[in-house]
């Protein structure tokens, strides 16, 4: 009776609780405290199965970690490799064209002594000058058909001028400067110095009656030193008022300069700059036109200043740019008295040097890397 009276009463709630156990807990899974059912989750796998996954993860990543190194190292070697190559080859071309700058060094102080000589031999051949009002001007055939310009030399020295800028900056612009440097000190040396022997050994007379010459000092010794340093200072150009003294005219030391500096540049510069080359050209010839139009030396002054500056340069660079003709028997180039001075200064030139320019800012940059080496080495 007492369970139908609670069944019948509806005020009194209902509760019923149901406790249902299973024992797959794998097919049936187990309520929440909201009674909302859980997630599906996969079921955790057996150790084996994790220590074989854990241990082929394990094994890719060692196995990538390898091909990475194994990368980095190639490249590593690679980039050596290349540095070595390029090294090698720049050293190889260095020892083919050594700068050896103290042989520039002592061509230079040959030119120097036989330029300062120069001096000498004209002021000692200036005394011993016929006077011209004794002995006239010698016959000339330009002279002949052509008068005289006074404004005529002070082209020539002027386009002298223009020509041996032009060549010193050309020269500081090549790469290999040390070895065409000690060349051109060469020529001019010699060329001076076969001037010395020519001037001493055949006195002319002053070709024009213009001509003004300082008087004779003799036997004053202090006053031809002066004369010769006037001489140095003023560079040997009668547009400083340097040269007044005569006899320095078998052969022409301004056409051994005019010749000599468009000889060079246009041997060491490209093809292409042609019009360079004609510009050089006509500032060459038409200053040693000007000499003769001045009157300032004999035709055969020109003649053989022109001859002598452009066979010792072709002789010169004709055994300086063939390598074998130096060790054959039949070489009678190698005949010359300055021979041996010649090896001395290529010994070491094994192939013909390469037209090449340096800008500014290359040799800047140069400059800065070799001072970061140095830098880099004492750290």
């Amino acid at each position: 009776m007492a369970a139908s009276e609670l069944i019948q009463d509806d005020d009194v709630p209902i509760h019923v609780e149901a406790n249902v156990t299973s024992t797959d807990a794998q097919t049936h899974p187990q309520r929440v405290a909201n009674g909302s059912p859980p997630r599906h989750a996969s079921a955790p796998p057996p150790a084996d199965a994790q220590d074989d996954r854990s241990r082929s993860e394990r094994h890719r990543l060692s196995s990538l970690l390898k091909q990475k190194q194994l990368i980095t190292s190639l490249s590593e070697q690679l980039k050596r490799r290349c540095d070595y190559i390029k090294i090698s080859v720049e050293e190889e071309h260095a020892s083919l064209l050594p700068n050896e700058w103290w042989k520039t060094g002592v061509a230079f102080l040959y030119a120097f002594f036989n330029l300062v000589f120069t001096t000498v031999i004209i002021t000692v051949v200036h005394e011993r000058v016929p006077d011209k009002s004794l002995n006239p001007p010698l016959p000339d055939k330009f002279f002949d058909y052509v008068d005289r310009v006074p404004w005529a030399f002070t082209v020539t020295e002027a386009n002298g001028l223009i020509l041996v800028g032009l060549w010193l900056i050309q020269w500081l612009l090549l790469k290999h400067k040390s070895i065409v440097g000690r060349r051109c000190f060469f020529l001019i040396g010699t060329l001076y110095m076969y001037r010395c022997v020519t001037m001493y050994i055949t006195t002319l007379p002053v070709p024009g009656k213009h001509m003004v010459c300082a008087p004779k000092l003799y036997s004053d010794s202090t006053g031809k030193i002066w004369r010769i340093l006037r001489l140095i200072s003023g560079g040997g150009l009668s547009m400083t008022g340097s040269h007044l003294m005569c006899g320095d005219f078998l052969y022409s030391g301004h056409t051994v300069m005019l010749t000599l500096s468009y000889l060079f540049i246009k041997e060491y510069s490209p093809p292409w700059m042609w019009w360079y080359h004609w510009f050089c050209w006509i500032l060459s010839a038409s200053g040693v036109v000007c000499i003769l139009v001045a009157h300032e030396h004999y035709s055969i002054d020109v003649v053989v200043a022109y001859f002598v500056t452009t066979r010792m340069f072709w002789w010169y660079h004709t055994m300086a740019n063939s390598h074998e003709l130096r060790q054959a028997p039949n070489n009678f180039l190698s005949r010359t008295w300055w021979n041996l001075i010649f090896n001395f200064l290529e010994r070491n030139v094994q192939t013909t040097v390469p037209i090449v320019f340096l800008s500014p800012l290359a040799l800047l940059s140069s400059c800065r890397q070799k001072y970061k080496m140095v830098e880099g080495g004492r750290d």
